[in-house]
């Protein structure tokens, strides 16, 4: 979705791109003359209230094209997909919350694990989305795009927030920013429950807290942030097909009760920001430690068919980190001259593991591994007018990776050592008639997990050697877009891309080894996005995407050229009124295309597509009552869908199977809202 309904200047804080003040307007200014693609964008904090989301992390499905999906209990990070790419829980798609990394590298469940769990999402101040390896502030996971949330330093009003609903749905919600010497302190604390539809119920529970002291303005102020987060829950993973079908078991069943886990975050991160006339400086840093336990049960009994197959990950860490920032304006030859320097730096101290358990218990260990592994990334952005209709951004990133691993297996210890350097070049034509042109190139990457550099044997089975993959992973992107307002009170944007990976290679945290595809991949496709504003009281938001992925590499096995899980087709629409009298609300339809599940596509998901909506009655300023419902048509489909083997209890042996997670069927959460 693109910005509406309000001025955006784009000015520098916390190391990244940031909103100075929101005007409200007739018409929305759609970052003409100030985006570098046509794949930008922001999404403003009025944006965000105004779609029902079930869990915290769909917040992300502002970002035209984005899918954030579930295929476990609602503790675990989500699944994400993006411009043709199955990001699992976020591998090439970078999330930063306040300036903190939200991707995890060498996870415990899987590299980039994104967990927005801990996110009170009623004090994010707005959300900016970029796509493409085009930005030199960008590196590690944004091939496919980069996410940035802000919190707002202020609320307008304190916040009382009482939800219920069906599944053992509860949530109490407690915010407010109370005037503190020359800033503001703003609190909140949520509490929540969820049992979700599962006939083993999630019986999910969270807390989060946050506190945050601020002073200034966004371009010159600071801010101080506490958080803390705490979740545990039972976990109905994806069950296959064979069985639903021959009636044996339910789709909301699970094979195995004792899956679920227990993670927790906390953090406490600074953000320093200085603009004079002729120079913008900004900083931010960060120390977050988390922790992640948990049990899944994939494959049943196809490993072991007297004790099942689940089995423990854990994952402890602590992730420091610092972004600095500073950019010089100025004039060459009568022309506007920005020259941007900064550099990133982060260090993560982590404690992994893999075990064979039983009910949760241990009966065997895969690995046990200690990583430290740390990078900087220095890097150069020059932005120049060289003519009335016509402006360069170019940049250069080196980023530098330096790991060890201590592994439990001496043979799986070692170092690893890894550099990329990646070119950027943006042009941007016009703007002629209220349209803007781009051409965009970049050179990006996603690192691996570390310990898939250093390893040599196989965890489970020693005697076999295994496969080493390297550090980084070379992603280039090539881009063509136009962005335009020449319709009054609409904004539309089409960008046209493509995306070559190097190779689509993974840690598989699931099994302790590693997963080489040993063939690189092209995706090409398209996103067209628009919001209209007809009458100031209504809001149209109409977005599609689709993209075409193959693997480029020789076949030699010949099993095809499809890449298994690459989504391919994505369309949104949402409606929203407001300030019509004491009513408001909205509608969303949103459409998940079908996807190939395995290279020869003889084995496919089905499209989902979901349709939700908002009703609210406003009393007066200060109390108002709202009712969220989900799926209303009550679709019968799939929140994820995977083609693997497995094998259930008196099967003789492995069936190659779709493996998939229901959705959730028709819902409602009823909240009374107060103020003060």
């Amino acid at each position: 979705m693109l910005v509406g309904a309000c001025t955006v200047s784009v000015v520098l804080a916390a190391g990244v791109q940031t909103l100075d003040t929101v005007e409200v307007i007739d018409a929305a200014d759609n970052l003409l003359g100030t985006a570098t693609s046509a794949n930008q964008g922001v999404v403003t904090r009025e944006q965000i209230e105004v779609r029902p989301n079930y869990r915290p992390g769909e917040i992300l499905e502002a970002t035209p094209g984005l899918i954030v999906t579930q295929h476990s209990g609602e503790g675990k990070a989500n699944q994400y997909f993006l411009r043709g790419i199955n990001l699992d829980h976020g591998t090439n798609l970078a999330i930063t919350v306040d300036g903190m990394p939200v991707n995890q590298r060498t996870h415990g469940h899987g590299q980039g694990y994104s967990d927005l769990n801990f996110l009170i999402t009623d004090v994010l101040g707005g959300l900016q989305y970029k796509k493409g390896p085009y930005y030199a502030d960008e590196g590690d996971f944004s091939a496919a795009g980069a996410l940035q949330l802000q919190f707002s330093n202020r609320l307008e009003k304190g916040l009382v927030d009482v939800g219920a609903g069906p599944y053992g749905y509860r949530r109490l919600l407690l915010a407010d920013s109370p005037k503190v010497g020359n800033g503001n302190l703003l609190y909140a604390l949520e509490v929540f429950r969820n049992d979700g539809p599962w006939t083993r119920p999630d019986d999910y529970h969270k807390f989060s807290g946050m506190l945050r002291y601020s002073e200034g303005t966004a371009q010159n102020g600071f801010s101080v942030t506490g958080m803390a987060y705490q979740g545990t829950w039972n976990a109905t993973n994806q069950i296959p097909k064979r069985a639903v079908d021959a009636g044996n078991l339910g789709r909301f069943d699970t094979l195995d009760a004792s899956d679920g886990g227990d993670s927790s975050r906390y953090s406490l991160s600074g953000v320093w920001n200085k603009t004079g006339q002729n120079s913008a400086s900004a900083a931010n840093a960060y120390l977050i430690r988390s922790k992640l336990n948990l049990w899944n049960n994939f494959t049943f009994f196809q490993d072991d068919p007297v004790n099942g197959d689940q089995f423990e990950q854990t994952d402890t860490r602590v992730t420091t980190g610092i972004n600095i920032k500073h950019t010089l304006f100025g004039k060459w030859a009568g022309r506007d001259v920005e020259n941007t320097f900064g550099v990133q730096a982060r260090n993560d101290n982590i404690n992994v593991g893999l075990f064979n358990t039983v009910q949760r218990a241990r009966i065997g260990t895969t690995r046990v591994d200690h990583a430290v592994e740390t990078s900087i990334a220095p890097y150069y952005q020059n932005s120049f007018s060289w003519i009335g209709w016509l402006r360069t951004v170019a940049g250069l990133r080196a980023d530098f990776y330096n790991g060890q691993v201590t592994s439990d297996n001496p043979l799986n210890s070692g170092k690893a050592v890894d550099h990329m350097f990646s070119p950027k070049l943006s042009l941007v034509f016009g703007p002629w008639a209220k349209t803007e042109y781009y051409l965009n190139y970049g050179r990006g990457f996603h690192s691996n997990d570390l310990r898939g550099a250093t390893i040599s044997v196989d965890p489970k089975n020693p005697a076999n050697p295994a496969t080493r993959e390297a550090l980084l992973v070379r992603a280039t992107g090539y881009e063509a877009g136009v962005r335009t307002e020449i319709i009054p009170h609409l904004q539309s944007s089409l960008a046209v891309f493509v995306l070559d990976i190097q190779s689509e290679l993974s840690f598989a945290g699931d099994a302790g080894t590693t997963a080489d595809s040993g063939r690189p991949s092209r995706r090409v496709g398209f996103e067209f996005s628009n919001l209209y504003t007809p009458v100031p009281w209504l809001v149209l938001d109409a977005d599609i995407a689709f993209t075409r992925a193959r693997f480029t590499g020789i076949d030699v096995l010949g099993a095809g050229d499809r890449v298994p899980g690459a989504i391919e087709g994505v369309a949104t629409f949402t409606a929203a009124v407001d300030n019509r009298g004491p009513y408001y609300g909205s509608m969303r339809l949103r459409y998940f295309g079908p996807r190939p599940l395995i290279e020869d596509n003889t084995l496919r998901s089905n499209s989902t597509t979901l349709l939700s909506a908002r009703a609210g009655y406003k009393f007066d300023k200060k109390a108002r009552l709202q009712i969220d419902m989900f799926n209303l048509l009550n679709r019968r489909a799939s929140q994820i869908d995977y083609a693997y083997t497995s094998q259930l209890r008196g099967e003789a042996a492995p069936v190659n199977d779709i493996h998939f997670h229901p959705t959730e069927p028709r819902s409602f959460r009823i909240s009374a809202i107060l103020n003060f």
